[in-house]
């Protein structure tokens, strides 16, 4: 194996773990970035949490009078005689009652919540409640234009009896004492003093009213209903907000609100039988009046004081079956009286409890209420096409039917069971007669006057059944916890926001740089070139620290130092050649990759080990050797010497600056200087170099650019191709990969330059070139910068 075999094997082991930690030091030399990063996001964290006004958590406790859950319906079984406490609530309808538009909006009227106060801060506004300010205002006015208004005005405190109003910040305010009437765009207001003290003189208040529905769907959105036990009845209402008291005042009355209209819908049934009984009591009060006057006038008129007892044992036999003639007419009568009041409308309750004889009309009168009101109450909070809700008509219409053929069914009955009683009374009634006709007309009167009198008697004891209902109604929510909060606010949440801010802080500047990263095709290391290339890589020059270009003998540098070990490696892989002289070739791919700059440097390291070298600037269309040098341009160099064959070599060859090689310059720039390059004249130049010294240097061309380097690359013996760090387009590697492979170059190998010690890219280790020389020149620049360089 070769020379170049054996270095290119072992310039291209690679050390995954050296790798992982090369890619962590490339996101570590950008740490300022994320110091910067997680500065700014705290900082916009500080200012966030400092400005944002803290949020608290109320809530409240209820249980829902549920009576298949074990309910409120429990405390009332004294009164299950009555009919009282036998519904049952669906406790997700009492929860959708709860966030209903129109039960938050009334809340929202009670409370004003569409009127807010904030005192001005230098900052941010700080939202107070009504019972908290120093000051009461009173709107007169509360129209349906003020419930829709979006307004707001400005209250200056000024002294302990005067304020200042305005419409705006930039408008002057006007003072009013307080207790005065002060009329507005919006309405007369009165704004009187509560407990104003000297702080709080030149305190400044806005007050804002916004449209009722919209501060109603606000508070609605932000209430959470929620079931607090599964296999229970008990709800828990939470709600958010900057304003503590406020919160626990929007959720207390929310809950008296529930109850007054839970309530409200109790007391349909009872009320509206009420109603009935009353109505049926002036009627029949009218009917028993006119029956006693009938009474009265008939004994007058015949002069009648007490009842013969002429027939007893005929009227003692005829007794039961005039009771059952008073039962069946009384029963007849309430028959009548439901049904004309179920044909005076189609969605009346029915009257209950009026002793019909009757269990199915009963019961059935019983369940079209409840379906009834139960169909009222969710009506209120939903559509006509709500599928609950035609549900519950078609149940309601069936039942309707079914207790209106029960009634006439039992009224043909009642009526049969008459006509026998009466048929049987008659049949009595001619056995008696012996009795007198007057006692007879009389005892007919008499009996009108007891039909009468006993369904009176008994719609009076159905009112105060009726009463007794009506007074032991109960609420809907039995108050468990009244609404409270912790003084400790809920948001905004500190820690987390300081987590996000800390991420965030690190992963912005991450995604940048890796974004960066991922769109940079610039070559930055040697690991770049060894996975694009497979040539050997000889050398590796880092950037200069002190901005010299130049080498020196007493330079121990990390840039000294790496073109030292360029040195060493380059004679390794001279190591086979027989000939004593060596000429060497520096090319790259584009202008500006520093082929001048490593030729010089090479020229004056391989001079300090006594070698006698010769330095040729072959870069015949863009020289810069005398600018490196601070040489003066010649008159005569390379390019006169291709053109004029009078002229011999060592009139162009000259003596460096520093006196450590001989230089020949490129001369005036040619118009052909690829005919001059391939005339032969160049070949003795090489071979003047290879006769009287140890080592010719030539600074060719770019290879991309021109193809003066590919014309005379033959003759050379090593072939550096220098490949620029953070310079070179990655994609340009495929131009000295291919001059590899296809072997146009001869003997070929890559010196990377311009890497940063700083990121860590040296050959073989993340901390500079040279064990620690990196760091002495790094450190050194930095004593350099602290002593103002002296």
């Amino acid at each position: 194996m070769s020379n170049k075999e054996k270095f290119q094997d072992y310039m291209l082991t690679e050390d995954e773990s050296i790798n992982i930690r090369q890619q962590i030091e490339k996101y570590v030399f950008h740490w300022k970035w994320f110091a910067l990063g997680l500065f700014l996001a705290m900082m916009g964290a500080y200012l966030y949490l400092r400005y944002t006004p803290n949020s608290y958590e109320v809530s409240a406790t209820i249980l829902i009078d549920d009576e298949a859950n074990g309910g409120l319906n429990n405390e009332l079984a004294a009164f299950e005689e009555l009919g009282i406490g036998n519904s049952k609530k669906n406790i997700e309808n009492e929860m959708g009652i709860l966030k209903s538009r129109s039960l938050m909006t009334r809340v929202v009227k009670k409370l004003d919540l569409n009127i807010s106060y904030f005192k001005e801060g230098s900052v941010r506004d700080t939202e107070i409640y009504k019972d908290e300010l120093p000051f009461k205002t009173t709107f007169f006015v509360k129209d349906s234009s003020f419930f829709e208004r979006n307004t707001s005005f400005i209250i200056k405190i000024i002294s302990d009896t005067n304020f200042e109003l305005s419409h705006s910040k930039k408008e002057k305010g006007t003072s009013y004492a307080y207790g005065k009437n002060v009329k507005t765009a919006y309405g007369d207001i009165i704004i009187t003093p509560v407990n104003i003290t000297s702080q709080d003189y030149n305190a400044v208040y806005i007050v804002k009213t916004a449209p009722l529905k919209s501060v109603a769907k606000s508070y609605r959105n932000s209430i959470n209903v929620s079931l607090l036990y599964k296999k229970a009845s008990i709800l828990e209402l939470k709600l958010k907000s900057p304003v503590k008291l406020k919160a626990e005042r929007i959720l207390n009355e929310l809950i008296r609100e529930y109850n007054k209209d839970a309530i409200e819908y109790k007391s349909l049934i009872g009320n509206n039988t009420d109603a009935f009984i009353n109505e049926r009591l002036e009627l029949i009060e009218d009917d028993l009046k006119k029956v006693d006057k009938t009474a009265e006038h008939f004994k007058t008129t015949n002069k009648l004081t007490d009842i013969s007892l002429e027939t007893g044992i005929v009227l003692e036999t005829n007794s039961v079956v005039e009771k059952e003639i008073i039962d069946l007419s009384t029963q007849l009568k309430l028959v009548d009286y439901v049904i004309a009041h179920m044909q005076s409308g189609s969605k009346n309750l029915i009257p209950e409890n009026l002793g019909i004889n009757s269990s199915d009309v009963t019961s059935s009168s019983t369940q079209y209420n409840t379906i009834l009101l139960e169909r009222n109450r969710i009506a209120q909070s939903s559509g006509k096409n709500n599928p609950v809700l035609l549900n519950l008509d078609a149940q309601l219409s069936q039942l309707s039917g079914s207790i209106a053929q029960g009634l006439s069914n039992l009224k043909r009955s009642l009526t049969i069971s008459l006509g026998q009683a009466k048929s049987q009374e008659r049949s009595i009634d001619s056995k008696i007669t012996s009795a007198p006709r007057k006692e007879r007309e009389f005892r007919d009167i008499q009996r009108q006057q007891q039909i009468i009198e006993t369904l009176y008697l008994f719609l009076l004891e159905k009112r105060e059944e009726n009463a007794i209902s009506l007074a032991v109604t109960v609420p809907n929510a039995k108050l468990i916890d009244a609404a409270d909060g912790s003084d400790i606010p809920v948001g905004p949440k500190r820690k987390m926001i300081y987590a996000i801010a800390l991420m965030l802080g690190l992963l912005i500047p991450f995604v940048f740089i890796y974004v960066l990263f991922l769109l940079d095709n610039k070559v930055h290391n040697q690991e770049d070139l060894e996975a694009l290339l497979k040539t050997p890589i000889i050398g590796n020059i880092p950037k200069t620290l002190d901005g010299n270009k130049i080498l020196t003998k007493s330079d121990r540098g990390n840039v000294a130092e790496a073109f030292r070990m360029l040195r060493t490696n380059m004679n390794f892989m001279l190591g086979n050649l027989k000939e004593q002289s060596k000429a060497i070739y520096i090319t790259s791919t584009v202008p500006g990759e520093g082929k001048t700059f490593v030729a010089i440097n090479l020229a004056t390291v391989l001079a300090m080990s006594n070698k006698k070298v010769l330095l040729i600037g072959a870069d015949v269309r863009k020289p810069k050797v005398a600018e490196y040098l601070d040489m003066t341009e010649a008159s005569t160099g390379l390019t006169v010497f291709l053109a004029d064959k009078s002229i011999q070599i060592n009139q162009i060859i000259e003596t460096a600056k520093n006196g450590d090689f001989d230089v020949i310059q490129s001369g005036m720039v040619p118009p052909n200087p690829s005919e001059l390059l391939i005339n032969g004249r160049f070949d003795e130049v090489l071979n003047y170099g290879k006769a009287h010294y140890d080592y010719v240097i030539v600074d060719t061309a770019p290879v991309n650019m021109v193809t003066d380097t590919l014309q005379i690359a033959s003759r050379a013996d090593l072939f550096i191709y220098l490949v620029r760090a953070n310079y070179l387009d990655s994609r340009l590697l495929e131009i000295p990969k291919k001059l590899y492979h296809e072997k146009r170059i001869p003997n070929m190998t890559v010196v990377i330059n311009g890497t940063d010690v700083k990121k860590g890219y040296g050959y073989g280790n993340g901390y500079g070139y040279g064990y620690g020389y990196g760091h002495e020149e790094e450190n050194k620049s930095w004593l350099k910068k602290l002593t103002n360089r002296n």
